[in-house]
């Protein structure tokens, strides 16, 4: 890429509220940025998606370098130029900043590798919608808000594809102005990396046909939801696959079935950062094909985990397309925490040969707590302080995480919902539905 002098490279991290945030420099000076980053201020962590900040250990001490990834920059010069990279927030000794999002990320992955011998691949699945345009009655994944779409949804899969994101299927969802947006599976953490990048992307090319897109939870309480599903499964270091086993009922290897118990076992302790908005838990309740239960489910769209179909006959392409996807999430969480929690979870439950509850095959929502309980299951947190409350008592959040991260990240929430009080759920739709 060819840097004339002043035009602008975007630095950003991705938040504790899950959004961008960060500084542009001069493209002239990439080489040293690069190397040094640029500075930042530890209380930023604290902003909230209000843009208020919460209490903050840090108060106004403190410097600390955000640092661009040379792996993540691209260059879109389509509509108004965007010259952008993710980056890591270190220390000024270069060491990654425990509340960095991206480096925590990066340490559970590494981690996982380190006990399993296992690389995660997974892939983030984005619903949004359209805010303040007029649905198609009788349209709900039609043709209609296909052809409606369609000039700009190839212009934004075209910025998509140019950042290093490869498009998989983009389709009109089941709500009024929804839509669907998946890519293709990645390693490590460059499937948060293309998450991130994916919303940023969504506002910056969507404006350009004069239309204003949310990812916000629920845009009304009584209206339908945008959720993010996160795909999973396991290569070797060959690059083979280590996610299925088809001795298996519902063909998971034990290191599935174990991560999969964990992530279930521990999935009320880290809802906070998965649904990490009150108005997330009008969208998690039963019968809203999202999620309500710490089930398992086999290709059912209301489990918090479901076991996904997959088309290939063979037992080769079988194994490679197998995976698992983990549903009690929203963009208004970071992907790169989601990312951490997620395989923080997972990988306890490998540690500890954690064993899934079995499949549900009935309405969960007609069980009293006791006989859910006789199946393993139980209900997920009903609000952001219960989900919060569940986070902040975790001994094992706090083992992965460390205990400053916790405090830190609970102080966050609290702030953000100081906000919304005196709000009926209407009036907290519509904030929120202005941010994400």
């Amino acid at each position: 890429m060819t840097d004339t002098g002043n035009e602008l490279v975007f630095v950003g991290t991705s938040d504790l509220a899950g959004l961008i945030r960060g500084k542009s420099f001069p493209a002239s000076e990439w080489e040293k940025r690069s190397r040094r980053g640029v500075g930042w201020t530890p209380t930023n962590v604290q902003i909230t998606c209000f843009d208020t900040i919460s209490e903050s250990p840090f108060g106004s001490f403190g410097d600390l370098a955000l640092v661009p990834d040379a792996s993540t920059r691209f260059v879109l010069e389509d509509g108004q130029r965007l010259d952008f990279a993710m980056g890591d927030i270190r220390s000024l000794e270069g060491e990654p900043w425990p509340f960095c999002t991206r480096s925590l990320a990066r340490r559970a992955l590494d981690e996982f590798h380190a006990l399993t011998g296992a690389t995660v691949l997974s892939a983030f699945e984005h619903e949004f919608q359209l805010r303040d345009h007029p649905p198609r009655p009788g349209d709900a994944f039609g043709f209609k808000g296909f052809r409606d779409g369609q000039a700009w949804a190839e212009a934004y899969l075209d910025a998509l594809r140019a950042a290093g994101c490869e498009p998989d299927t983009f389709m009109k969802e089941y709500g009024p102005g929804q839509y669907e947006v998946t890519t293709k599976p990645a390693r490590g953490v460059t499937s948060a990396d293309q998450a991130a990048i994916l919303r940023l992307l969504t506002h910056d090319v969507l404006q350009r046909f004069g239309l204003i897109p949310s990812f916000s939870p629920i845009l009304a309480p009584d209206s339908v939801g945008n959720g993010l599903h996160v795909h999973f499964s396991f290569l070797d270091n060959a690059g083979n696959p280590l996610t299925h086993d088809e001795g298996d009922p519902h063909g998971m290897s034990p290191l599935t079935r174990h991560f999969i118990g964990g992530v279930l076992k521990y999935l009320d302790q880290i809802l906070a950062i998965l649904a990490p908005t009150e108005i997330s838990y009008l969208r998690l309740t039963p019968h809203r094909w999202s999620a309500a239960f710490n089930n398992l489910g086999f290709r059912d769209r209301e489990a918090s985990v479901r076991i996904c179909p997959v088309s290939a006959q063979d037992a080769e392409t079988v194994a490679r397309q197998f995976n698992f996807e983990v549903r009690a999430a929203d963009c208004a969480a970071s992907p790169h925490l989601a990312l951490a929690a997620i395989v923080f979870a997972g990988m306890q439950g490998v540690r500890d040969g954690v064993a899934p509850p079995a499949p549900a095959q009935e309405d969960l929502s007609l069980l009293d707590p006791a006989e859910l309980a006789k199946k393993g299951l139980r209900r997920l947190p009903t609000s952001l302080s219960e989900a919060l409350e569940a986070f902040g008592r975790s001994s094992a959040a706090r083992d992965w995480f460390g205990n400053d991260f916790v405090d830190l990240y609970v102080a966050h929430k609290t702030g953000e919902m100081a906000q919304l009080e005196g709000l009926d759920w209407p009036a907290k739709c519509a904030r929120y539905g202005e941010i994400y």
